[in-house]
């Protein structure tokens, strides 16, 4: 239910977190393990798993304002956005499993079951977030409400690490007996699909579409297109969101390296690193609201931003033999960057919002593909530049690794995502859309709306 000043109720709020909370189990499962999948337990070479990694992750992002025009032109009885929750929530469980299943196949055959089976985890990734993520803008019109959905979304969202850095290595080695076992792979995968379609359900069963298109019989490709590359806000964040997604996604892709190979005796230190790194990013998120509300949203994400690439820098200056001080550092990281999660979605629905008050016409599936875009040109950028410096830097798989590869791993950890996360502080600043602008935006819209509800 909504009140009449468009805020949501608990359930709402919880509702829309499960959806997050279910694709996390992929997201974070994909983000923290699949680079080292690839390369310990389905045995690609680190360089061909990098531009695995750009090809797929960049097909992916090419399909998603496809995904996000379907989505806003669907009709259905339940929504537009609502309904991928049930139709791509199994599809996407069984290309997970595929994707962690190693085939008895070799050589060319096996890296295309590779290429194929993770190109097909990313389309229905992107069928069923996309919907999701689209249906945030149209919960409510309130800004301030929405920033508090969004950090409900992101608490969801992380609850995954904690059961993920800590369930999948025992559970690997229940049900195939070591690290590496593929079986074991494969099992835990299974297992955690069928939490996340349980959770899709519940997101769909628990929100509701509110926000109406205020001009939905003028809909046309072209004109939102054209609408979309004259939209600067949108622009300039998904600028931030490329070098934002790039930094997060190298230092989350090579973290498991860092405690397999740089850490003396660090693989059972790697589940208690990414427990606090979790937990400090839940406490980030949770005060994310008020903070917000004292110092606007582009502040803050400029301030979270800076003070997440100092610190990542600085990284590289932690002992790796001091566990209590990588332990801190990594919680110091994970606290300043919490902050951007929720807002950089919030900031997304202004964009959507600017845009339907530029040309009274409003493309929210548009838009928050274009933003999934975004997101995806980092998630490829970082995984692919993961793998090519691990190559650079001579990785071998399950084996001791060299002075240089050793070193090559720590600034993978600390300076080189450090730099990428100034780049993306630096492209925050021309972000026109402050406190004012959007309240501005806000109040001229709602006639706008209540007549365009009266009309349907």
């Amino acid at each position: 239910m909504t009140t009449a000043n468009g805020r949501l109720s608990f359930f709402d709020k919880i509702g829309y977190g499960f959806g997050d909370f279910a694709s996390n189990f992929f997201w974070q499962m994909f983000a923290i393990y699949i680079a080292k999948y690839y390369t310990d337990v389905f045995l690609l070479s680190a360089a061909a798993m990098g531009t695995m990694m750009l090809v797929t992750r960049s097909a992916d992002a090419i399909i998603d304002p496809l995904i996000g025009i379907l989505a806003d032109r669907t009709r259905t009885r339940f929504g537009r956005f609502r309904p991928y929750l049930l139709w791509m929530s199994v599809p996407l469980a069984l290309s997970a499993v595929a994707t962690f299943t190693v085939p008895a196949l070799a050589g060319g055959a096996k890296m295309t079951y590779a290429y194929v089976t993770l190109t097909l985890l990313m389309f229905f990734y992107s069928a069923i977030n996309i919907p999701y993520s689209a249906l945030f803008g149209v919960l409510t019109s309130d800004s301030a409400e929405r920033s508090t959905v969004s950090a409900y979304r992101f608490v969801f969202g992380f609850l995954p690490i904690f059961i993920l850095v800590n369930a999948t290595d025992p559970m690997v080695r229940y049900f195939g007996g070591s690290s590496i076992a593929p079986r074991g792979w494969q099992a835990a995968m299974v297992v955690y699909s069928i939490v996340a379609v349980v959770f899709f359900v519940l997101t769909f069963l628990l929100t509701k579409e509110r926000v109406k298109p205020v001009a939905d019989h003028r809909q046309n490709l072209r004109e939102d297109l054209r609408d979309l590359r004259r939209n600067r806000p949108w622009m300039i964040l998904s600028l931030v969101g490329v070098a934002a997604l790039t930094c997060g996604n190298m230092r989350s892709a090579v973290m498991l390296y860092y405690f397999d190979y740089v850490v003396p005796n660090g693989h059972g230190a790697f589940g208690t690193a990414m427990t606090i790194g979790a937990l400090a990013f839940l406490i980030g998120v949770a005060v994310s609201a008020p903070l917000v509300h004292r110092f606007g949203k582009k502040r803050f994400y400029l301030w979270s931003t800076m003070t997440t690439a100092v610190l990542t820098a600085g990284f590289y200056f932690v002992p790796v033999d001091n566990l209590p001080a990588i332990w801190t550092m990594h919680g110091l990281i994970s606290l300043s960057i919490a902050p951007t999660a929720p807002i950089i979605w919030s900031m997304y629905a202004d964009t959507a919002d600017y845009s339907e008050w530029k040309s009274e016409r409003r493309a929210t599936g548009l838009v928050f593909s274009a933003a999934s875009f975004s997101q995806k040109v980092g998630w490829a950028l970082g995984g692919a530049g993961t793998g090519w410096l691990l190559a650079y830097f001579g990785y071998q798989p399950n084996v001791a690794q060299s002075a240089s590869t050793l070193q090559g791993i720590v600034l993978m950890m600390s300076l080189i995502p450090g730099a990428i996360a100034l780049l993306a502080a630096f492209a925050l600043r021309y972000y026109p859309l402050d406190e004012a602008a959007v309240q501005e935006m806000a109040t001229e819209l709602a006639p706008r709306r209540a007549a365009a509800a009266q009309a349907q």
